[in-house]
């Protein structure tokens, strides 16, 4: 016989629920819940499961509409239409604070479970993409993260077999000791065989299905809910431990039976395991479930019920089918060598049983577990940082500009956020399954879609300190920035993925930042009919340091109606006019110019115009669509002068570029001010009528402001002449003498 303590206030409270959290427990069950449901409710109402504290304001994002198949939340991931029958299914998460203790499982296990969150939905994985920020690489910690983190992603997805498009890799000091990771996945599927993560059919038989269960893990979900400390580097039992080669079996074996019209539902195990799925389930299907513990296989020796409901042991998922069609499952599961238990019965009640030893020992009402049912939301306080408006005073006369343009720029194309991560992607199997048609190291990351002329594109975007200096149109900019991104590759933006990743959201100030990028975001997302499939939020990612800069990650999906149509952001022909789309008018505050060159994090940064950047965009698009552009790649990252050479070094050999900009601006922020709405791009001189004519209808500036030329040169006006080689030396081998330390 098992014996459990007595659950107490203060026990409780070391689980991580409040007083009145656990007041309210004991209202719903009538009684002191004991040791193994005290368990399952602060796993289920950790911040992490039930987003208690950000719900009400991501009920104001735009969550259904447009080619959305599934609202926002109603599914393991989201799902959208792109026409001829099927469907693409995506979604980001954070795997963080496990990648700050064990960054290599921390970050492979990130991978896993997203993918299980794709293929759980009958999608056959065919992306993998990331954004990962870490602090400065001086610091060996920090490159150790990154290395590990790197080869934990690289491992798991080329295992998996599927393509690692790209993403973002970031680095502010802001993120020392407590890296982000987030792991975005997409799949396909044909839109009439999708799998819901659903129970329903009393007496119908639930299995688990995939690996067996370990103590790794448990109370994940809980860690990735509370501040990183010097005491977390002890909890390295709360992070999973990840097997690729069995998930590989496991997607083949979901993914023939996601076929079978006799399954009722399927979900991953990911965090709170069992009782996340179980929970989740049977609250959906408005049903319960019941869970015998003793059935569940195990590959460690003692473990009782509270160990086993609360392991987030990895590789695992919750299967109920129909009646009587436990052998069709079971062959499935044996042709892939993968265990198959059946370990629980749908149950009328409404309530999450769990047996042990032939004794109920938790008995839950199901929907009081889950968002949207009884898990507690709040109205969390928040207020303006006094911040704001300190580090929004930035004055230009007070900033010295530079006497060697030349040197400013190789800087900046050396600096950790604008040089190349090849060193990261290398790693990355990019063209495995063949249809990758544009890789790592582009505006977007491209596939085709085999027996078919479409392909997705996919972008990954946030630019922290834009957020951090104002958190509404920094929400704003990394939407626009993201479709944008989409748009210069030929594609068309159609629905986002988000992962919020903030600090501490009992704090006012760091809520109020959370609160305006949310709004930010969906003012976009409105403007730009691309709804919020889901999600992630992250809180409490902050460190002894303090919090990261909020980072509100934008995974961007785009539709390329004919991949022919792909454009990219290299040169193609010398003599061909260099016209920018939109304005050049960007300012230095929020810029890796400020921060490179004079050491500072200040404001204000570049308004932006969401109805004009979603014109800029459209005449892009459409532009591309009719043949006319030969390259585009939009102004960012290190401004005008950046753009410019990432093009000229990306090029064929040979080719430079001669500009001869309007000096409406001072010279540093025409060269490096990080503007919206301007998108640069290459047509032959012969097509420029027709540009002129899609611009003017509507209504967009442009402005033809060079020439790619023969010369293996940038000049830009009289500031900037200065040969390729030297900027591909800065720019192409910054990252790997940084992690050389």
């Amino acid at each position: 016989m098992i014996k459990y303590p007595a659950v107490t206030q203060d026990m409780a409270i070391e689980h991580g629920l409040t007083k009145s959290e656990f007041e309210e427990i004991v209202n719903i069950l009538g009684r002191t819940p004991n040791y193994v449901e005290l368990g399952i409710y602060s796993v289920m109402w950790s911040e992490h499961c039930s987003y208690k504290s950000s719900i009400k304001w991501l009920k104001t994002l735009p969550r259904s509409g447009g080619k959305l198949l599934v609202d926002a939340g109603e599914e393991n991931a989201g799902l959208v239409d792109i026409g001829d029958g099927k469907a693409v299914a995506f979604k980001i998460e954070s795997h963080n604070h496990p990648s700050a203790i064990e960054p290599y499982q921390g970050a492979a296990t990130g991978v896993g479970g997203i993918m299980r969150d794709i293929f759980t939905m009958g999608a056959r994985p065919i992306i993998s993409m990331n954004s990962l920020r870490f602090g400065g690489l001086s610091n060996p910690r920090n490159r150790f993260l990154l290395e590990h983190v790197v080869e934990g992603i690289a491992d798991y997805s080329n295992c998996l077999g599927i393509p690692t498009l790209g993403g973002e890799v970031v680095i502010e000091e802001s993120y020392s000791g407590n890296p982000l990771v987030n792991a975005f996945g997409l799949g396909i599927v044909n839109a009439k065989q999708t799998a819901s993560a659903v129970a329903k059919g009393n007496g119908n038989p639930v299995f688990l299905v995939g690996a067996k269960t370990g103590r790794d893990g448990i109370h994940g979900a809980t860690f990735a809910s509370v501040e990183l400390s010097e005491e977390s580097e002890s909890r390295r039992s709360n992070v999973q431990v990840g097997d690729p080669f069995l998930e590989k079996l496991l997607l083949e074996a979901t993914l023939e039976l996601c076929k079978k019209d006799w399954l009722i539902g399927v979900q991953d195990m990911g965090a709170a395991g069992i009782t996340c799925s179980s929970s989740e389930m049977s609250a959906k299907g408005q049903c319960g479930i019941t869970i015998d513990i003793n059935k569940v296989p195990l590959r460690e020796p003692n473990m009782n019920a509270y160990e086993i409901m609360l392991s987030e042991s990895q590789e695992r998922m919750l299967v109920v089918i129909e009646k009587m069609f436990d052998d069709e499952l079971k062959t499935i599961f044996d042709k892939w060598d993968l265990n198959c238990t059946q370990i629980g019965v749908v149950n009328d009640t409404g309530m999450l049983e769990v047996i042990e030893n032939g004794k109920t020992i938790a008995s839950i009402p199901a929907e009081s577990l889950v968002l949207g049912g009884g898990a507690p939301q709040y109205d969390m306080p928040f207020s303006e940082p006094k911040y704001i408006i300190e580090k929004n005073q930035l004055s230009l006369e007070r900033l010295p500009e530079p006497d060697d343009y030349n040197k400013v720029l190789t800087t900046i194309l050396a600096s950790p956020n604008v040089c190349s991560k090849h060193w990261v992607y290398q790693q990355y199997d990019t063209t495995v399954r063949s249809n990758t048609i544009l890789g790592p190291g582009s505006d977007s990351g491209v596939i085709r879609l085999k027996g078919s002329k479409k392909g997705i594109s996919v972008s990954i975007d946030c630019n922290g300190k834009q957020v951090y200096l104002n958190p509404r149109l920094g929400g704003e900019m990394a939407v626009a920035e993201a479709a944008r991104n989409v748009v210069c590759s030929g594609a068309e933006p159609i629905a986002i993925t988000n992962c919020l990743n903030f600090g501490n959201p009992n704090d006012p100030e760091i809520f109020w930042q959370f609160k305006e990028a949310v709004l930010g975001i969906g003012n976009a997302c409105r403007t730009f009919n691309t709804p919020v499939t889901g999600g992630n939020v992250s809180f409490y990612n902050e460190s002894t340091i303090g919090a990261v800069y909020p980072s509100p990650v934008i995974g961007m999906v785009g539709l390329m109606e004919d991949v022919s149509n792909l454009t990219t952001m290299e040169f193609k022909h010398s003599d061909d006019f260099i016209i920018v789309l939109g304005a050049i008018n960007g300012k230095l505050g929020g810029s890796e110019y400020l921060s490179e060159i004079h050491n500072k994090i200040e404001g204000p940064v570049s308004p932006l115009n969401l109805e004009f950047e979603m014109r800029v965009q459209e005449v892009c698009l459409e532009a591309i669509k009719k043949g006319i552009v030969n390259s585009a790649h939009d102004i960012s990252n290190g401004g005008l002068a950046v753009c410019i050479a990432e093009s000229v070094i990306h090029s064929p050999a040979g080719l430079g570029a001669k500009i001869d900009c309007a000096r409406r601006l001072r010279n540093d922020e025409l060269l490096f001010g990080e503007c919206p709405s301007a998108i640069i791009i290459t047509i032959p001189e012969i097509k420029l009528i027709d540009l002129i004519m899609i611009s003017k209808d509507l209504d967009v500036p442009t402005q033809t402001i060079g020439r790619v030329t023969q010369d293996n040169k940038l000049r830009i006006n009289d500031h900037i002449n200065i040969h390729r080689e030297v900027m591909e030396d800065a720019y192409f081998k910054a990252f790997s003498k940084m992690m050389e330390g």
